[in-house]
């Protein structure tokens, strides 16, 4: 097999939020194993990476790492050699929205203009203007997750206000830009059959430019482990909490009934929520602020030791473009109880229990099917596993795009 020297843009990378450093993080390490060479090139927060893959940083203000008008003026005015980008950054900022997608792929674009080494870049999910001027020198492989339209939908929808509404508009003000360039990219990759049909849908793309390919779990990482013994009643969840995305109200409302039946039941979401924000509130109107706690900034090994410990994990997403908690539980081998939504059952198959989204009702009947037959579960759970392991393996994913990538390429070569 040919051995090739890839440029992997990511225009934000943060190790512990989000699923776009778990991404970069693991599909560059696959790459590496299998014998290419990977330069990742992310804007702030950078990525934690394996050894042996090359972090190129290209700085931008990182104004979104506070929401202090203060603190911004300072990362803005202590800035060096200010540029175009950095004032375009700072002020759409200012009135609300999220430009580091577009000064980001300018960046990329400038890095990349003086140097030809690359056999070719994968970007993901910017979808910049850049990239079309990348793709012209590059070949180049956007990934998109799954459109973000989709989430604005969702946000516009348990918005409250006209203020709040406004606020949502202005920040996925990017979506112009990114429904213009989608249809122009040559080759995208997409983790699930939803998500292309999505990507269709909203950006309107030609689905013979989408090429399906999963995201995939590490395995080694998230498995059982039989020192670690499991806490009776102790769920866990995975959810940016206050993104009405991730469903997190509905799995609230449904510890809130449950713990009237079982009142040793402990929810443990992995995420932070916002100070004084809305799933702050909604615990303490529901009376449930004893049962649930949060934990944030754990490596992958702790959140690992998290699902040992825990009986039951519920994922009530109401969207996932590739949802990787619904993998690591059941690679974790812990039963699961899971939104019937998007690409969920295209990675669970008939090894979770699967609810209806927005049914607090549907995740309280599956917790209590589940405590009053928990052999069962666990035993299907196992199985969920097994499952895992054949399908969505990084090295079996990495493979996977490398075999796809060095079609393109050689069919193009050809031409």
């Amino acid at each position: 097999m040919r051995k090739f020297k890839i440029a992997f843009l990511s225009y934000r990378s943060a190790p512990f939020s989000g699923g776009q450093g778990i991404y970069v993080y693991e599909l560059s390490r696959a790459f590496k194993n299998l014998g290419h060479e990977v330069d990742i090139i992310s804007g702030p927060p950078y990525p934690k990476l394996a050894d042996g893959i090359n972090l190129i940083k290209l700085p931008g203000l990182d104004l979104f790492s506070t929401f202090n008008f203060r603190d911004r003026l300072n990362l803005f005015f202590n800035k060096e050699n200010k540029d175009f980008d950095d004032y375009y950054e700072f002020f759409i900022a200012l009135i609300g929205g999220f430009p580091e997608m577009r000064t980001f792929g300018n960046r990329a674009k400038n890095y990349l203009s003086t140097r030809k080494e690359y056999d070719f870049v994968i970007d993901n999910q910017s979808l910049s203007y850049s990239m079309i001027k990348i793709q012209e020198e590059f070949p180049l492989f956007q990934v998109i997750h799954h459109p973000i339209p989709r989430d604005k939908e969702y946000e516009l929808k348990y918005a409250k206000g006209i203020v709040k509404k406004t606020f949502i508009r202005s920040w996925y003000s990017f979506l112009k830009m990114q429904s213009k360039v989608a249809p122009k990219m040559h080759n995208i990759i997409s983790p699930s059959k939803s998500s292309k049909n999505d990507i269709q849908k909203y950006f309107h793309v030609d689905s013979s430019k989408i090429h399906v390919i999963p995201n995939g779990i590490d395995t080694g990482i998230f498995k059982p482990n039989l020192v670690i013994s499991k806490k009776p009643f102790k769920l866990i969840t995975t959810a940016s909490a206050d993104v009405p995305l991730k469903g997190l109200d509905f799995t609230l409302r449904a510890i809130a009934i449950a713990k009237d039946k079982y009142p040793l039941i402990n929810l443990v979401v992995i995420g932070k929520p916002r100070s004084g924000g809305h799933t702050e509130r909604l615990i303490s109107k529901l009376g449930i602020d004893e049962f649930v706690s949060f934990k944030t900034n754990l490596t992958n090994q702790e959140v690992s030791d998290e699902y040992a410990s825990s009986q039951i994990a519920i994922v009530s997403s109401l969207y996932e473009g590739f949802g990787f908690p619904v993998g690591e539980a059941m690679a974790c081998a812990v039963p699961l109880i899971a939104t019937d939504v998007a690409s969920i059952p295209e990675i669970t198959g008939p090894y979770a229990e699967m609810v209806a989204p927005e049914s607090h009702e549907d995740i309280f009947n599956s917790l209590n099917n589940i405590f009053q037959n928990y052999d069962h579960y666990l035993k299907k759970a196992n199985l969920g596993r097994d499952h895992i392991l054949q399908n969505f393996s990084w090295s079996v994913i990495a493979n996977t795009y490398i075999d796809h990538i060095s079609s393109i390429l050689t069919s193009h070569a050809d031409i």
